[in-house]
């Protein structure tokens, strides 16, 4: 199958597939004699795979783990589970993290319940004032992870 067949049957943007092909996650198809990408069944099922995983907010460096691990008859069948736990670890920092950060907007929401002006607001001068101290801070834990899912990273 051709590309676009490939990309209609996994609901997934051919750009998507050209990225994991760049990234060594979906191994490259054989070539027409006019060029074309040529994909098997076995493009297909791989490639849902990792659209899985990515739908569990795995990063890139999990997928290519578990990935190894599949792909190696081999190794460490515990190996994927370590993967899996690691990501597990990230998915309850950013939950902490969010609980968190709902726990500031709300007080930010707080602040502004009753005034008449916007130069009087106190969501306003809060979030310039938490404005510079985000800029000096790195990411850390599970927003340096969070990071690398989304591509920030």
């Amino acid at each position: 199958m051709k590309i676009g067949d490939l990309a209609a049957a996994s609901d997934t943007p051919v750009d998507t597939i050209r990225f994991y092909e760049r990234e060594g996650l979906l191994p490259a198809p054989a070539r027409s004699a006019a060029n074309y990408r040529q994909y098997e069944a076995a493009h297909l099922e791989r490639l849902q795979f990792i659209r899985h995983c990515r739908t569990l907010d795995m990063s890139l460096t999990e997928v290519r783990e578990l990935l190894r691990v599949r792909d190696d008859p081999q190794a460490d069948p515990h190996a994927a589970d370590r993967v899996l736990d690691a990501h597990i670890g990230h998915v309850s920092q950013r939950i902490r993290e969010l609980r968190a950060l709902e726990r500031q907007l709300k007080g930010l929401r707080a602040r502004c319940a009753s005034a008449g002006h916007a130069d009087e607001c106190g969501v306003l001068a809060g979030l310039a004032d938490g404005a510079a101290e985000a800029q000096a801070e790195p990411p850390r834990g599970a927003a340096r992870h969070l990071a690398e899912v989304h591509g920030r990273g």
